[in-house]
């Protein structure tokens, strides 16, 4: 018998091991599980399974049910695992937190997970918040996830969406939701553009109240500066020219609507000829 971390290893052969019912992950990518199996095959398993004593001289897996399953494929005879003296709610905690810590869950295993705890063992959100290390508010999110159906769970899932991306579809009421994923996915929006998308469904006129207040904002005070700078500007040529001998006016008209200029070159000024206008 040999110590790991204070805790006894174990070299358990694989059907003795019986898989974990409360595990978290649902998700098992065949091509990572053969890269992690052909990893074992030439290192060997570096960090242990966690189990704990069931019935029948078995053993229940707490946490590394990824590594079990390359390891039966990879066709090892026994697994080092740590054994632990724990219940049912301890184990499940271990599985989820091991899992969350290493990034292995997706965003709809992890509330299916936590609603499990608060289902399996009446634990309130409270709870489970102080358990797993994390504020109230976030998984009373990440619960809300699960409103959403399992067709669009998996197309979230497909298209590599974002958690975030989730949460703003749940704004939506059901019977919308499929249309705008649709565009989202269709049109390869990140989270800005699909937020914007959303809003534009839940209120369709603000987009066009926005328009309208374009459309009718008043005329820049810059604007009436940047007219006087052309005045101004053409009065400057209009000296040059006729500094230059070139026989030339304008005249300037004002309305309500418009301000009109009118420039005349004289074809008879003897420098006439060599102005070009572009």
């Amino acid at each position: 018998m040999h110590t790991f971390a204070d805790k006894k290893l174990l070299m358990l052969k694989p059907d003795d091991i019986v898989t974990n019912p409360n595990q978290p992950r649902r998700h098992f990518d065949t091509y990572e599980l053969q890269s992690l199996a052909d990893s074992i095959s030439a290192n060997g398993i570096i960090q242990p399974l966690t189990v704990r004593k069931g019935e029948n001289g078995k053993f229940l897996l707490i946490a590394g049910e990824r590594r079990l399953r390359a390891a039966k494929i990879a066709g090892l005879r026994r697994i080092p695992c740590v054994l632990h003296r724990t219940n049912d709610l301890t184990a499940s905690l271990y599985a989820i937190t091991e899992n969350l810590q290493r990034c292995d869950l997706n965003c709809f295993e992890e509330a299916l997970a936590i609603q499990s705890l608060i289902n399996d063992f009446r634990l309130t959100q409270a709870e489970v918040a102080i358990r797993l290390g994390m504020a109230n508010s976030t998984i009373s999110n990440k619960l809300r996830l699960l409103k959403l159906s399992p067709q669009i769970q998996e197309r979230i899932l497909s298209a590599n969406l974002t958690e975030r991306h989730a949460r703003a579809l749940l704004r939506l009421p059901p019977e919308q939701r499929e249309n705008a994923l649709d565009k989202i996915i269709a049109d390869g929006l990140n989270l800005t553009q699909s937020e914007s998308l959303i809003e534009e469904i839940i209120n369709p006129t603000a987009l066009e109240d926005k328009n309208l207040e374009i459309l009718q904002k008043p005329i820049r005070k810059s604007a009436i500066g940047d007219i006087k700078l052309f005045s101004n500007s053409l009065s400057k040529l209009l000296s040059t020219m006729q500094n230059a001998g070139i026989a030339a006016n304008s005249k300037k008209r004002e309305t309500e609507n418009y301000v009109e200029y009118k420039v005349r070159i004289f074809k008879n000024s003897p420098q006439a000829t060599q102005l070009k206008i572009c």
